[in-house]
């Protein structure tokens, strides 16, 4: 039997491997006792689905596992985001949000992703609790066909697109982003497609593989730099004032400037601190993962915020923001959340609030952004992928474990190794991160420094020291 495991947001495998009907079904019926247990005979959930390949044959699986067991189930009818199943969720009262999706992997991968009922990532206590009845879950040998299901109630199909978009048209002065911005939005093949034209015009919005292609025409959809060159060029050749790009299921953000310049997850969230607590009046606190910029401490120094670190996954950022009253909340890999939305990564509405922020300022992204950098110092990043065998990154792992972290990078000597989640080399310049993804075969080097040049230097010191340099990919 196969053994599954959740990662860091959800359970991800490949397609016909180990993501299969039938370990789908131990899944979905391990969460169906896990919704019993914990919220009684008769659990409310919201299903959905992204553009990933089978992802509704999948999504109706999980309905018929569900409704056949009295679970009552509203089903997006059409591939939708995960920001848009986690509102869902806790708007209409329900008990959790399933998503198939694998987000940003690979095409040949999908997943099953769980929100809880306050609209954001289960923590991972409730994650532990379905992992606990995954040994001996067995969906029922006959089930219902999802049309019968349909029938009699216990499914219902919901236009979750469209409340979704209503919603942002509540917050977001979307009139005024229209009016006066031309955007070019790349979704890259995702759940999103669409979505940004439908609010803001088609004639305001240039669209990228904003059609159903579940291959992704082989590259993950991932909105890191290297994979939104066409965007890039795009947004320069169209004259467009930003450009938008969203993952597979639409909680990630890559953003570009008007000059077909990447505006990084990092620049991102000090842009959002300033807008809604120096634009807005807004407070709370700052919460970031452990590989997200150190630009955010001096801003909360500044202007009287608390800043707190996180282990790496939104999970970790989502409890908090439940908890107590946060302003921000972002991750280095593009997810970010903020006050008075869903607790919860959300690409398309970070991408448009900072579209309203350049309405409000009068300003091009590209000035916003040196902005922060005239008032807190330059903060460049810097991050490699290395894609080894497991031996190979465990070898690695458990050096920097006995050795207790490298003695220098680039020349510069590590003052200190931080562990809260991998190795965090810090010196008088900058830092650098060595981490295994939780999610993927591969370790990730993060960095940040004063120049791209320092900042490319300590990655590549450190996937020399561990001997990745033939692999290395940033």
């Amino acid at each position: 039997m196969t053994t599954i495991k959740f990662g860091t947001d959800g359970w991800r495998a490949v397609i016909a491997d180990d993501f299969t009907f039938a370990n789908l079904g131990r899944v979905a019926q391990a969460t169906v006792r896990w919704l019993k247990k914990r919220y009684g005979e008769t659990p409310r959930v919201v299903l959905g689905h992204d553009t990933r390949f089978m992802g509704r044959e999948f999504a109706e699986h999980v309905a018929r596992i569900f409704g056949a067991q009295g679970i009552s189930v509203r089903f997006a009818d059409t591939f939708t985001t995960t920001p848009a199943i986690s509102w869902a969720t806790r708007h209409f009262g329900c008990n959790a949000g399933i998503v198939i999706t694998a987000s940003h992997n690979p095409p040949k991968y999908n997943g099953f992703k769980i929100k809880a009922d306050f609209g954001g990532p289960a923590p991972p206590e409730l994650i532990a609790e379905v992992e606990q009845e995954l040994p001996s879950a067995e969906p029922p040998a006959t089930l219902p066909t999802f049309e019968d299901l349909v029938s009699d109630g216990r499914i219902e199909l919901l236009d979750l697109n469209t409340a979704y978009l209503n919603l942002l048209r509540e917050k977001l002065d979307i009139e005024g982003i229209a009016r006066n911005l031309k955007i070019a939005h790349d979704a890259m093949f995702g759940a999103a497609q669409g979505l940004v034209s439908r609010l803001l015009g088609h004639n305001r919005v240039v669209e990228l593989h904003c059609d159903f292609n579940p291959g992704f025409h082989g590259q993950p959809p991932e909105p890191i730099e290297r994979n939104l060159e066409e965007l890039a060029e795009v947004v320069v050749r169209q004259g467009c004032d930003l450009g938008l790009a969203n993952d597979g299921d639409a909680d990630r953000i890559g953003l570009f400037d008007e000059n077909g310049r990447f505006v990084t997850s990092h620049e991102i969230l000090a842009l959002l601190v300033k807008y809604l607590h120096k634009e807005q009046g807004l407070k709370g606190d700052v919460i970031k993962t452990f590989s997200t910029t150190h630009l955010l401490d001096k801003m909360g120094q500044a202007y009287g915020l608390r800043v707190e670190t996180t282990p790496i996954g939104f999970k970790h950022i989502a409890k908090e923001m439940v908890r107590r009253d946060v302003l921000v909340g972002g991750e280095e890999s593009g997810g970010i959340a903020v006050k008075g939305h869903i607790p919860e990564r959300d690409g398309i509405y970070i991408g448009l609030l900072i579209a309203e922020l350049l309405v409000r300022r009068g300003k091009k992204l590209s000035e916003l952004v040196q902005e922060l950098y005239e008032e807190f110092g330059p903060h460049f990043t810097y991050r490699i992928d290395l894609h080894t065998t497991e031996a190979k990154k465990q070898a690695a792992l458990q050096r920097l474990r006995e050795s207790g972290g490298l003695q220098e990078v680039a020349g510069d000597a590590v003052r200190e190794v931080q562990t809260l989640d991998g190795f965090k080399h810090l010196t008088d310049r900058g830092w650098v991160l060595v981490r295994p993804s939780g999610t993927e075969p591969l370790l990730r080097v993060y960095s940040e420094a004063p120049s791209p040049e320092l900042a490319e230097a300590y990655v590549h010191s450190v996937v020399e020291q561990l001997g990745f340099a033939e692999v290395a990919a940033p």
